[in-house]
């Protein structure tokens, strides 16, 4: 039994030396995941031998204290003088043999505690079954099933606008190809019918393409904070944030309660939890052992959950040009007309097939003077 522990156990550790510095490439990734479940499965085994020796040690506690119990109906129902040293000693043997026991059936349940907590705090990806719950609503595309291990990122890309430009989307990327071909185009601000006129109110704009930067590549390096929890659970009170703040900090300063002197404290927006960090060293680590802590806010007491803090890094990022095909970037548009006349103009005259046009769909326009800020999100149509 010991032996299949402590090859275990340098099985992980060699694999946690390895994966210190943790750098996930989605394949990297893929692969982790594979070794983590081999280690997932080895721990689950030598639980599993852990109890069953404890299952064992129980039943002979149970077999013991069955005998003790026969030995000593016996001696008070037939104690011949004679046979008294020797049941005496059987009793004693009986006693020794369940401290023995006792001490190993303890020594067993260490040994899996200290199993079990070596790996929360040397494996971060062990820790997702301690991870807080949160709720999602699955709202896209079901995928392959050899699409599941992959990581897939969403563009959301901001585009920076100078002013006397537009961006114009149309439905058809061919027509966004032919009026970047033909580069500048005149562009009537009036309808009038004297030739003149018509001199007067006409803008030459410049026509290119748009091109952005996409990810191609991405690494992420996963770290846990010595000292830092997660505190997840929290019941909507309505009551200010600074307020249920205070009454976490002054619940888990506590030594009564677990915790320490509280460092800083940290309310998460995006998904309604606590992050409390410590300025003594091992408090956060005891308070993870606990899982689970009833903290009084107001008169009621609620189950909150504590949960390892873990932040990821970009820690590598490669970016490759990609062009819109639907998108065209207008240029060099004077400051002639209001903004909403300017817009209804350039549209008129880039939904027209004579023109070298077609259907638009989005037109968005910065007059000059003024910047502004595009953004492009994935294109699922």
């Amino acid at each position: 039994m010991d032996s299949e522990e402590d090859s275990f156990m340098r099985q992980a550790s060699t694999q946690h030396q390895e994966d210190c510095n943790l750098k996930m490439s989605p394949e990297r990734a893929r692969q982790e995941i594979e070794q983590y479940k081999d280690l997932c499965s080895a721990l689950d085994q030598d639980n599993m031998m852990l109890q069953k020796d404890k299952e064992a040690v129980e039943q002979r506690l149970q077999h013991v204290k069955k005998e003790r119990e026969l030995l000593q109906k016996n001696l008070k129902q037939k104690p011949p003088n004679d046979d008294k040293v020797s049941l005496q000693v059987d009793i004693s043997v009986a006693r020794d043999e369940k401290s023995r026991l006792t001490q190993e059936k303890q020594m067993l349940e260490n040994k899996l505690e200290e199993m079990r907590k070596r790996i929360l705090r040397e494996d971060p990806m062990m820790m997702l079954h301690a991870l807080p719950e949160r709720k999602v609503v699955f709202k896209g595309l079901t995928r392959d099933k050899e699409d599941m291990n992959k990581l897939v990122l969403t563009p959301l890309i901001r585009y920076p606008l100078s002013g006397g430009s537009a961006l114009i989307t149309f439905e058809k990327a061919e027509v966004a190809q032919r009026v970047i071909e033909m580069k500048e185009h005149v562009v009537e601000l009036s309808h009038g019918e004297d030739p003149e006129d018509l001199d007067r109110c006409q803008v030459r704009v410049q026509a290119g393409p748009v091109d952005i930067l996409l990810p191609s590549a991405l690494e992420i390096g996963l770290t846990r904070g010595s000292r830092s929890i997660l505190v997840s659970g929290l019941p909507s009170l309505g009551i200010p944030e600074d307020i249920l703040l205070d009454k976490l900090e002054l619940f888990f300063s506590k030594t009564k309660n677990g915790g320490s002197e509280v460092e800083s404290r940290e309310f998460l927006d995006d998904c309604g939890q606590v992050v409390l960090t410590f300025t003594q060293d091992g408090v956060a680590e005891q308070l993870l052992t606990r899982g689970q802590v009833q903290v009084p806010i107001g008169k009621t007491k609620y189950k909150l959950k504590i949960s390892p803090y873990m932040r990821g890094d970009v820690t590598n990022l490669q970016l490759q040009p990609s062009r819109c095909t639907r998108t065209v970037l207008l240029s060099g548009i004077p400051d002639v007309l209001a903004e909403e006349p300017m817009r209804d103009a350039l549209e008129i005259h880039f939904q027209k097939d004579s023109r070298g046009g077609g259907e638009v769909d989005v037109l968005g326009y910065v007059p000059a003077g003024r910047r502004a800020v595009a953004v492009f999100r994935e294109d699922v149509g």
